[in-house]
């Protein structure tokens, strides 16, 4: 049986290593990019299973990204989890509005173990 695909869009470079070391030894295809752009061309360009998608990036944010994929019949039925290092009220209203499009949210950093967790638990609903 293939490796289930992850791509995971940060912009955090350790962020990236951190998360694609957990994910590799779970047994995980990890594909990532360090921007929303470039995160889109990957996700055109590859069969993935799941997106890791931070908020605050600078060419595009989450948010944006995320309503780039759910506005693509093509991409539009990939789970997104959201990571974000934020938990003040103006991002919960912001994630209010995107309710739905999303899978999940972490806040980082997350535990190790809530990585795995969501991960699964998102793919496991697939």
């Amino acid at each position: 049986m293939p490796k289930q695909q992850i791509l995971m869009i940060e912009d955090d470079e350790e962020m990236v290593a951190l998360g694609e070391l957990i994910l590799t030894k779970e047994g995980y295809e990890v594909h990532w990019a360090t921007s929303g752009a470039t995160g889109l061309k990957i996700l055109r360009a590859n069969p993935i299973d799941l997106v890791l998608l931070d908020i605050m990036m600078d060419d595009m944010n989450g948010w944006q990204v995320l309503e780039s994929i759910k506005g693509d019949p093509k991409l539009a039925h990939i789970p997104v989890v959201m990571l974000s290092a934020r938990h003040y009220l103006e991002d919960e209203q912001v994630t209010a509005a995107h309710q739905g499009q999303y899978a999940s949210y972490l806040v980082k950093p997350f535990i190790v173990h809530e990585l795995i967790d969501e991960v699964r638990k998102v793919l496991e609903k697939e």
